[in-house]
């Protein structure tokens, strides 16, 4: 069986640690080929090919895979993919990520790949565009659906949200398979030299929140929340982990409020053990999520969880399972969550085990395999 899997690019995220990790471990399957394609990273964003070679995976880069809608350089695009399939003739296409979920299926479509699967680790239908533009995603995405075999959702609530709220497809169309990924580092925790090396206090709560430095994060709420927590308790440092377009302006306002020994950015950082080995605390403030990757990474580190109640973030917390879930955009409730979570944090022993079960790099890549098979018997059933 042949896989040609295709993203939009590889910025550190999510969606790209998730990508890198699941072709990792399909090539571990003798019965399985799996061709990776991808754009390159823009100037503003951390690029995660050290992880790609780290796992040995190669990857065919396609510059014209960029992120942003246009309709001349979309069809290109379609047309150099198209030529790309017909070059390797993958039994499978399976696209991640908006963009690349457009191009890529339409491209199979023409290239007559039978199978055309595509996942969403989110959607940008809320808190990215302005209303004309969100309307042609929503479009784009509604033609999409009738060209593929299967649509992927990482949630309960996403696939009801996709096909009850806006209509991308029938809910028998979309499948639920859950995040998965390689967790087995986090079981193996060292404090080190981690708060030595940002001049951190020994003793200092760590409150951290993780990703990119975009306005779909609200960064802003963090800044308030904490600013409001050091009110109550000064001994509690902050840290703002990732990189991007906002930085600046983060910083700019930690300026203002001569913040700068309470707040720290440290920009990107590759390997996270160290982080959740210090940290007290992992928190979520954006207006819009998929399936938080830094939240599971914490839970299976033992750490508690503070987030908005936005996206697909309900889903990781089920009956029992240790985590506050505050409004979005509500830096009160936030900082009071924060404060109770430090006062008396839970217990997270049932949370990680679930986690561990749940969230393994080697299930989802089981689930896509069993998902894979059975969409290609159908194909030659019809055929």
């Amino acid at each position: 069986m042949k896989v040609m899997m295709i993203v939009a690019r590889l910025n550190i995220g999510g969606v790209a640690l998730n990508v890198l990790q699941t072709v990792s471990t399909l090539q571990k399957n003798d019965s399985i080929e799996v061709i990776l394609v991808h754009g390159r990273v823009s100037e503003h964003e951390g690029d995660m090919h050290y992880l790609a070679e780290n796992l040995g995976v190669r990857s065919v880069i396609l510059p014209a895979l960029e992120r942003e809608l246009s309709p001349i350089h979309d069809l290109k695009t379609i047309w150099q993919l198209y030529r790309l399939m017909r070059q390797h003739r993958p039994d499978i296409v399976h696209t991640h990520t908006a963009k690349a979920g457009f191009v890529g299926r339409w491209a199979a479509f023409l290239a007559r790949i039978p199978v055309r699967v595509h996942t969403f680790h989110g959607h940008v239908f809320h808190g990215y565009f302005g209303p004309l533009k969100t309307r042609l995603f929503l479009w784009m995405e509604r033609l999409s659906a009738l060209i593929s075999s299967r649509i992927i959702t990482l949630s309960e609530a996403l696939r009801t949200e996709l096909s009850e709220v806006y209509s991308i497809a029938p809910k028998n169309k979309i499948e639920v398979i859950p995040l998965g990924l390689d967790l087995q580092s986090f079981t193996r925790l060292e404090e080190g030299h981690f708060r030595q090396q940002w001049n951190l206090p020994a003793d200092a709560p760590l409150i951290a929140v993780v990703g990119r430095l975009v306005p779909i994060k609200n960064h802003l709420l963090f800044l308030q929340a904490a600013k409001l927590v050091h009110d109550q308790r000064p001994d509690v440092r902050f840290l703002i982990i990732g990189d991007g377009e906002l930085r600046q302006d983060i910083e700019q306002q930690i300026r203002a409020w001569d913040f700068q020994k309470v707040i720290t950015i440290t920009g990107w950082i590759q390997d996270m053990t160290p982080v959740y080995s210090n940290v007290s605390l992992v928190t979520i403030t954006s207006d819009n999520e998929g399936t938080p990757v830094s939240l599971i990474e914490a839970i299976a580190a033992g750490i508690p969880v503070v987030s908005t109640d936005v996206g697909g973030v309900r889903d990781l917390f089920k009956e029992n399972f240790a985590a506050q879930l505050v409004p979005p955009n509500d830096p009160e409730k936030l900082a009071q969550a924060w404060l109770d979570t430090l006062a008396n944090p839970p217990d997270m022993a049932s949370a990680r085990t679930r986690i561990f079960q749940e969230y393994d790099i080697q299930t989802l890549a089981d689930r896509l395999i069993k998902l894979y098979l059975a969409l290609g018997k159908r194909e030659e059933s019809v055929l």
